[in-house]
């Protein structure tokens, strides 16, 4: 009988053992005493969870606001004496007597002499973070390229303003601790709110050019990340394994960019209930929902520092997807990662043989643009001229979900940066699409062929002419520009265009670049009623934005016309204008002075600007 006991026993240990980890139990602020003394668990070296001690001061209660708690902490053991609170110990987990409280997050800030920190309750973590919700339009991030490293900080801190200290006046937060103290030299309890920060998160860059690097980095490190160099993700020969599966005190990772560039973050995970994984303890960008690789991370050493000591360290394999970023914490799911769009650029060069880079970018409303100009601007900074003399022209394509596909084809020259202005060419209709407040937008692949030059292209439209002054109606009429090249060659181009039949009288023959053509478009189209108003239609102005390399021709006549709905119509009876007209307060309607006969292209194989007018007369007979 006792062997049949012990043999039960023993199956019932190993079910529970292939089963889900089970959640650990819990404690309770309002439980937490001043003195207590807890366990923390974090990696300080490679992948081993190592233990440190933690001594409670007392709860700080955030009064004002969000009402939020904060437990505050001293922390001794490992490194800690050294080096004080690490960057990278987001999420360590925290328990008293086998119960789990909450996660190391809240740090003094650069200097401080001691390792004083903040623990989120863990309550607040996981009450949080839904796994069912959407992330509504207020909290997207509107950013403007070309981006520069003040204009990405400027509007991360609009719109990402979560690298607040726990308490913005004294007072707001209040201290309850044994002695009525804060326990912190030189510091009173009504303050130590307005001290506490998150903890800086080490975010991973590898394989970016140091002028990509540092917009990047100088504008993220105003939002609490601390930017560094590392290896390609993954272990390495002669790299301590991971030990076992995922669990609480184990190094994560969030990556945004992966393939022959890796970009993401790296903490420490807090708390695992079945598959729900929680960490950090504070957001990563409080994007709210999300679908963001979760992967393993490898701590290489600290690197203890007065400013802000931190763990150097890399991502590893993806293991799962993480959903929410949260005021108190990241959360996600063991298992498949997500969806990551392809992005393929082949750079073909006049100086070396054709290259083809690979990249995998989040699916994110902010992420999804930035990364991609980001990519772009990478390659061309690390093979190419990114500044002066260079020419670059791009095809390419950027494949929709139910929805046509939006087709790039133009060059760039001249300027101080024609790389920057290509990047932003290619990363501005794909910024507008997934920004769009009509339909999510799902962008299943961007593939675009770069081919660069290092001798300019450039050319001035200087003259357009007709030989025959009165030109016939429904006649095929040859029209004539001449450019004028970077090395002063002149170049005659013929364009046969078509006179309508039923034209007549005085019309406008205008010829201009794209630039100037799009201010002439732009002041027709003023008022917001005549933008877009779908995504069908943004599909479609997107692919008609002009290009640098074409010459556009448009004959113009004085008959009016209307924008209905966001399309254009020309030429409209008076009837029609006048029903229209009278239902202008529904705010669909605008009129247009001139009706559009004919338009027509002339692509010139150069960067060329200019505009003329042309005046003729058509004849009937």
């Amino acid at each position: 009988m006792p062997l049949k006991r012990l043999v039960f026993v023993l199956m019932l240990t190993t079910v529970g053992l292939a089963g889900p980890r089970a959640a650990a139990p819990q404690m309770g602020v309002q439980e937490i005493r001043p003195g207590m003394v807890g366990i923390g668990r974090t990696v300080f070296d490679g992948t081993r969870v190592e233990e440190f001690k933690v001594n409670i001061i007392g709860v700080l209660e955030n009064v004002i606001g969000s009402h939020r708690n904060l437990i505050l902490a001293k922390l001794e053991g490992g490194p800690l004496a050294h080096t004080g609170v690490i960057a990278g110990m987001s999420g360590s987990p925290v328990s008293i007597d086998g119960r789990l409280i909450g996660a190391v997050s809240y740090a003094l800030g650069s200097f401080s002499k001691e390792p004083i920190a903040g623990i989120t309750p863990i309550a607040e973590m996981t009450d949080a973070a839904s796994f069912n919700d959407t992330r509504p339009t207020g909290a997207r991030v509107h950013v403007d390229f070309p981006a520069t490293r003040e204009s990405l900080a400027l509007a991360f801190r609009k719109a990402l303003n979560w690298n607040r200290p726990f308490a913005d006046r004294p007072g707001d937060a209040q201290l309850m601790s044994a002695t009525g103290g804060s326990g912190i030299a030189g510091v009173s309890s009504d303050q130590v709110g307005t001290l506490l920060r998150p903890i800086a998160t080490p975010l991973v860059m590898s394989g970016f050019e140091p002028d990509v690097a540092d917009t990047l980095g100088g504008a993220l490190r105003e939002q609490g990340f601390l930017p560094m160099g590392s290896a390609a993700a993954g272990l390495h020969p002669g790299e301590m394994p991971y030990e076992g599966p995922l669990k609480p005190g184990d190094a994560v990772g969030v990556l945004f960019v992966t393939g022959d560039l890796q970009l993401g973050g790296t903490g420490t995970v807090t708390h695992l209930d079945g598959d729900r994984v929680y960490a950090f303890g504070h957001p990563m960008y409080n994007l709210g929902p999300t679908e963001f690789p979760m992967t393993r991370a490898y701590v290489y050493t600290v690197l203890p520092s007065l400013f802000a000591s931190m763990k150097l360290s890399s991502t590893g394999e993806i293991i799962g997807t993480f959903l929410q970023d949260r005021a108190t914490a990241i959360a996600g799911r063991l298992g498949p990662g997500p969806r990551l769009i392809p992005i393929t650029l082949t750079l073909e060069s006049d100086r070396g043989p054709k290259r083809t880079f690979h990249f995998g970018i989040v699916n994110d409303q902010l992420f999804t643009p930035l990364m991609t100009y980001a990519s772009i601007l990478n390659t061309l900074a690390s093979y190419e001229r990114q500044y002066g003399a260079a020419s670059f022209s791009v095809r390419g394509t950027a494949t929709l979900k139910k929805h046509e596909n939006i087709e790039f084809d133009n060059l760039f020259s001249g300027g101080d940066s024609p790389a920057t202005g290509m990047a932003t060419y290619v990363v501005g209709p794909i910024a507008s699409l997934v920004g769009n407040d009509y339909e999510k937008i799902d962008l299943e692949g961007l593939d675009l062929t770069i081919a660069s030059s290092e001798e300019p292209k450039t050319a001035i439209l200087e003259r357009v002419w007709i030989d025959d002054p009165r030109p016939r109606a429904g006649k095929t009429v040859p029209v004539k520009v001449l450019l004028r090249t970077y090395r002063g060659e002149e170049v005659v181009r013929t364009l046969p265009i078509e006179i309508p039949a039923n034209a007549s009288g005085s019309l406008s023959l205008l010829v201009s670049d794209g630039g100037r053509l799009s201010q002439i478009e732009q002041r027709e189209a003023r008022s917001p009623q005549q933008q877009p108003r779908s995504v069908p239609q943004m599909i479609r102005a997107l692919n008609k934005l002009p290009r640098n390399n074409t010459l556009y021709v448009k004959l113009l006549g004085s008959d009016a016309g209307a924008v209905v709905n966001g399309e254009r119509l020309s030429s409209l009876p008076p009837s029609v204008l006048a029903v229209l007209e009278a239902d202008r307060n529904g705010g669909n309607f605008n009129p247009l002075h001139t009706a559009t006969l004919g338009e027509w292209e002339l692509q010139t194989g150069h960067a060329v600007s200019g505009s003329r007018t042309l005046t003729i007369t058509v004849s009937q007979n």
